[in-house]
């Protein structure tokens, strides 16, 4: 497995401090961001997961922990938009250039809105995937809100 990727690329020009942390990735894991918690050793609100969605149709890229679930409500309200729904899988690819399971909000074909669940902040370290499934790279929450201009809200249900 490589570990430079478009998504280490970015934090390095960005000169974040980060680390690279590589977990055996499990395909038939029925909530990948739980695999990766379980297999890093992480608690899973430290493990985010990184979701692409469509807020009024316009895509987003959304970041919460591992073991929550996203508010679509709240989601919407962080775009001041009126509703928001899941990417579908195929779409999140061609959009991304990542594969589902290594989706990185950090180097993505194109640049999209991004929002990070406001506990997250709460953490020194979190894990965010690294662009490439078994990847995760670990940082502060605030240097990757910042590299992706995100809003911080409250966004899980």
């Amino acid at each position: 497995m490589s570990k430079a990727t478009r998504a280490t690329k970015v934090l390095e020009q960005a000169g974040v401090d980060f680390t690279v942390h590589t977990y055996d990735y499990d395909p038939n894991a029925d909530r990948v961001g739980l695999q990766a918690a379980q297999a890093l050793g992480e608690a899973p609100q430290r493990v985010l997961k990184t979701l692409m969605t469509l807020v009024d149709g316009k895509p987003a890229c959304v970041i919460v922990p591992s073991d929550r679930e996203v508010s679509m409500k709240k989601l919407a309200a962080a775009f001041k938009g009126k509703a928001a729904q899941m990417m579908k899988p195929a779409d999140a690819e061609r959009m991304t250039g990542y594969k589902v399971g290594g989706i990185s909000p950090f180097g993505q074909m194109r640049s999209v809105r991004t929002a990070i669940e406001e506990e997250a902040l709460a953490h020194d370290l979190v894990y965010i995937n690294g662009g490439q499934r078994g990847l995760q790279v670990r940082l502060n929450p605030r240097d990757a809100a910042s590299v992706l201009k995100a809003v911080t809200a409250p966004l899980v249900a």
